[in-house]
């Protein structure tokens, strides 16, 4: 069984660093762009089960407000875990805000969103931050933990984008980053399956703003940390070629919406192609790289 380190100077598992900090303005600017372009019905449409557009807008203003310390959502009620209470704090802030008119919700979303961007762009990457759970890292790196962040408002422009009627933007550059913070999951959602050390999962993710990422098991834990020279690339298939035990390819709306839980991992995996231990891909089908 491979359990996860979780001390500070172990975390070289989590990969090499993210740098979104300069990312944080044009996403902005661009969600601001979408907003101003939608007619009144497009505001009521449904962009997640159980949010219209307008919530979604609303709650993408409260994350920010919350990570400028403007917003306190209390803490967690007696034997409430971490999610329900996120779920519960996120909604409330979501159902007082059900009244603000769009051009208000836009107004305060600029606001708010401009000061988180210039706070970000000055951000030490490397100074203890706030935890990622679906990383298993409590605290985090502020790369880790920025990186996060940007994805949280990539993800809820594109649920908008698909309310509006438009699909993902293909804009590669973010859409690289969003793909390499979510594969830092890996190594959590892998944390309870048993391999033997060495034992490697390739994933590529195809087309613009794709990648690669090599997961391995070490005696402490996944790893997503560069192999240490001389290592075989496999326990399992130590041949020439040094092929993984399993390697699994998606595309790239699969990939993201897999992360997203905009799609269920059966569905990825029966889009996926799967070389190797299928055990080893239907593990890898359950990450998840937010709250849920």
């Amino acid at each position: 069984m491979v359990t996860q380190p979780n001390d500070w100077s172990a975390l070289t598992w989590l990969g090499p660093p993210i740098d979104a900090r300069a990312l944080f303005g044009p996403e902005l600017d661009a969600l601001l762009g979408l907003l101003r372009g939608l007619g009144p019905a497009e505001w009521a449409r449904i962009a997640v089960p159980g949010w219209t557009v307008h919530d979604v807008t609303a709650h993408v203003l409260g994350d920010c407000a919350a990570r400028l310390g403007r917003r306190d959502p209390g803490a967690p009620a007696p034997g409430e875990t971490l999610e329900a209470f996120i779920h519960r704090a996120n909604q409330e802030w979501v159902d007082r805000h059900r009244d603000m008119d769009p051009a208000s919700l836009v107004e305060a979303l600029e606001e708010a969103g401009s000061e988180l961007a210039r706070r970000f762009a000055h951000a030490d990457l490397d100074a203890p931050s706030l935890g990622v759970s679906w990383a298993g890292v409590d605290p985090a790196p502020m790369w880790l933990d920025c990186a996060r962040e940007f994805t949280e408002y990539w993800t809820h422009r594109q649920q908008i984008r698909h309310a509006a009627g438009l699909g993902t933007d293909p804009e590669p550059g973010a859409l690289s980053v969003v793909l390499d913070t979510f594969m830092r999951a890996l190594p959590h959602t892998l944390r309870d399956t048993e391999a033997p050390g060495g034992t490697q999962v390739e994933v590529t993710v195809t087309g613009p703003g794709g990648g690669v990422w090599t997961v391995t098991a070490e005696a402490g834990g996944w790893s997503l940390g560069e192999r240490p020279q001389g290592r075989p690339a496999s326990a399992v298939q130590p041949d020439a070629k040094g092929r993984p035990a399993c390697a699994v390819q998606l595309d790239a709306e699969t990939a993201w919406r897999l992360c997203t839980r905009g799609i269920e991992p059966d569905t990825a995996l029966a889009r996926a192609r799967v070389q190797g231990d299928r055990r080893l891909a239907e593990a890898v089908c359950r990450i998840v790289s937010i709250v849920y």
